[in-house]
């Protein structure tokens, strides 16, 4: 059985929790075009995101980040992955809940730890304690994350694959979203 996919899926979370992998896999298996905003972002500056950031300043990159998302949700329908920091904006959770369907990839802290504490691509961890700065992150972006049009919690033990599998199953739930076709 086939599925066709009618709008735009937007997944949210924070930086780690597989927005980028489990995109990919997601639309591989549903045969529609993976987007990663960030890349668009740093395609558009011919700059890197902590180059934009260390440059011209979060609220800056904030602009550009919804003016490229907006942009994207225009376009043909697919999976968009987002900055951890775009689903923060009010103005971007209405567009993106008005166009597509958000979904909320929610990871616990010790995973999102586990997956970024060795990487320096994350400017807003660039801090003398990084970790503390990811638990402060969490904390106040888990109650908007919450208002997301859907939530899959992520799993240490699920692969790339399984999750997904998962957030397919979930947008099962939305016809709005995902047809299955015979």
């Amino acid at each position: 059985m086939t599925a066709k996919l009618k709008k735009t899926v937007v997944l949210v979370g924070m930086m780690g929790a597989g927005k980028s992998a489990v995109g990919k896999a997601l639309a591989a298996s549903l045969g529609v075009p993976f987007i990663d905003s960030d890349e668009e972002i740093e395609k558009a500056a011919n700059m890197t995101i902590a180059e934009i950031f260390a440059r011209d300043g979060e609220p800056f990159f904030r602009r550009k980040e919804s003016q490229v998302i907006e942009r994207l949700l225009g376009n043909q329908t697919g999976i968009l992955s987002t900055g951890g920091g775009a689903f923060l904006d009010q103005a971007n959770r209405k567009m993106i809940s008005d166009r597509g369907v958000s979904v909320w990839l929610d990871a616990e802290l010790s995973l999102l730890w586990q997956r970024v504490r060795h990487k320096d691509s994350r400017p807003l961890l660039r801090s003398p304690d990084p970790r503390g700065t990811l638990a402060a992150i969490y904390e106040a972006r888990v109650p908007i994350y919450a208002q997301a049009d859907l939530s899959v919690k992520a799993d240490p033990a699920y692969s790339i694959e399984t999750m997904a599998a998962k957030v397919r199953c979930a947008l099962r739930a939305r016809p709005d979203v995902l047809e299955d076709e015979q």
